[in-house]
């Protein structure tokens, strides 16, 4: 039975921008997680973390935010999920809209820090929302009254490769037999330093055969909106970095960003990869669940 987007995708009659928006959707969640209680931790309690889920993140990559919580809670984190919470700011930030990001980056720190900040961090698992969410300190530093508390904010935020480097209590124990490369997130390697950490998560997989690229720094072709705005070039930024991936042989491509996780994606669609595009988490994920069944 064809899917409304397998017709529109056949008749191949969207203008360019609306196409390059069609082609990086993937199929969306079965379901979504229900945010209104807190996930409590599994065994030990080590402490208590607030999530930031993202708005494209929960909306087309639910799973991953799913398989971030579990991690979490394996690893002894009770998780807050803040209400009141909202969008980033990163998209009206890379396009040049910079009052409405101001006006986001104040909703979420009042959202996330409404309790005194009482939280052990502020996790995120998507590379473009922890740079934006650790630029609020420069977005406010005008603002007498949030000035301050931008910076409580961001001494708080990490992303979930950053915390689960210090702080994976449980390494996984289930058998993942993979041959798994990893493509940098730009935002996640040169905004946030970040490029050990979830090389070293995943290298603690049992059964993971790593390889790693040619060029593991070089953008997917994402690059916030630059995929929408030149869908041309970022498609050929794309087909070179799909060339790279399927040199290594990689059954599954690891990434650690909504953009770059989307853009991947339809890059596995358009080189006919047999490969699975998966965030960290899912991969750690994935290993817990098969440690009953080894």
């Amino acid at each position: 039975m064809f899917k409304i987007q397998d017709i529109v995708r056949a008749v191949n009659l969207l203008p360019k921008n609306l196409k390059a928006m069609e082609a990086i959707l993937p199929p969306l969640p079965a379901s979504h997680y229900d945010y209104r209680t807190p996930a409590p931790a599994i065994g030990q309690k080590r402490g208590t973390v607030a999530f930031f889920y993202g708005c494209l993140q929960d909306a087309f990559l639910g799973d991953v935010n799913k398989a971030t919580i579990r991690v979490l809670q394996r690893n002894g984190y009770e998780v807050h999920f803040p209400l009141a919470q909202t969008c980033c700011g990163a998209a009206h930030w890379h396009t040049g809209e910079d009052e409405p990001t101001r006006d986001l980056a104040r909703k979420n720190i009042d959202a996330f820090l409404g309790q005194g900040g009482s939280y052990d961090a502020i996790i995120n698992n998507a590379g473009g929302c922890g740079a934006a969410l650790k630029e609020y300190p420069h977005f406010l530093k005008d603002d007498a009254a949030y000035a301050d508390k931008a910076k409580l904010f961001v001494s708080k935020i990490q992303d979930i490769n950053e915390f689960l480097a210090k702080n994976l209590n449980r390494a996984p124990q289930g058998v993942v037999n993979a041959r798994v490369t990893y493509s940098d997130s730009c935002h996640l390697r040169n905004a946030q330093k970040i490029v050990k950490q979830p090389r070293d998560l995943l290298k603690k997989i049992p059964g993971i055969t790593f390889i790693e690229m040619a060029y593991p720094d070089r953008c997917c072709g994402s690059a916030g909106v630059y995929n929408l705005i030149q869908p041309d070039a970022a498609t050929e930024i794309l087909d070179t970095r799909m060339q790279d991936i399927a040199n290594t042989g990689a059954e599954i491509i690891v990434t650690t960003n909504t953009g770059c996780h989307l853009q991947l994606i339809q890059g596995v669609r358009r080189s006919k990869l047999n490969a699975r595009v998966m965030h960290v988490v899912e991969l750690l994920d994935e290993s817990y669940a098969r440690e009953s069944k080894t």
